[in-house]
């Protein structure tokens, strides 16, 4: 990933306007703590993923870091996701470096992604943060994790906590991307009444990797929108 600024920008005003957006959505949004000692672990998984399906969309911002072989670059992100479309934002030094969109599998993107990048910031978010939405599964328990399988993905869940562990997804063109989660949060708003609901938990630690490329990704706030009765 090229980080260097666009030379038709102007530094300061955009050094500007991306620390204030950042600054803003950092500020507003309902930042992760630490979940209280709770197991999940009565909550039938079918349930878990009813409550969870009710989600319209994840608002999140992110410290993302980028690592190609021997390259590694870092920054900061915002995104807003559904099932049908995503909105990222990527800042590098303050900057914003650049803009993908996704709405019904058609990617736009400033500037050009090539395919790995595409996958890795368009496939691999969507499914990581959304990865209850797996369609047409097969489920195997074991002692200490459910496996939940079809022919374009496989999640393993946690028994106690409900949160996903790892992800696979086999991509269209033949290769295979893996996310790997870590450190269970909830949002502030959920700690200050002292419980969580399972839309307020999540794994604040995401590791996405696609061939020689991965990508490292530290929430720094979340918040999940319900959808409203009809």
């Amino acid at each position: 990933m090229n980080m260097s600024a666009d030379k038709d920008l102007s530094p300061l005003k955009y050094l500007f306007v991306s620390l204030v957006c950042l600054l803003s959505l950092a500020s507003c949004a309902p930042k992760l703590v630490a979940p209280p000692v709770i197991s999940y672990e009565n909550i039938p998984l079918d349930r878990a993923l009813s409550e969870l399906g009710a989600v319209r969309s994840v608002e999140a911002v992110m410290a993302i870091e980028y690592q190609k072989k021997d390259s590694t670059m870092s920054g900061d992100a915002f995104v807003n996701l559904s099932d049908d479309k995503l909105t990222l934002r990527l800042y590098y030094m303050g900057f914003l470096y650049g803009e993908v969109s996704e709405e019904n599998g058609i990617v736009k993107s400033k500037p050009k992604l090539d395919k790995n990048k595409s996958a890795i910031l368009v496939d691999g978010l969507k499914n990581s943060f959304l990865w209850w939405t797996l369609k047409d599964y097969t489920l195997t328990e074991k002692e200490d994790t459910y496996v939940l399988t079809n022919s374009y993905r496989e999640v393993v869940v946690d028994r106690k906590t409900l949160l996903p562990l790892r992800q696979t997804l086999n991509l269209d063109s033949g290769d295979v991307l893996t996310i790997l989660y870590d450190e269970p949060a909830i949002t502030e708003e959920a700690a200050k009444v002292g419980q969580s609901s399972l839309l307020q938990r999540y794994q604040s630690k995401l590791t996405i990797t696609l061939k020689n490329y991965t990508v490292r990704i530290k929430i720094k706030s979340y918040s999940a929108s319900q959808q409203t009765a009809s």
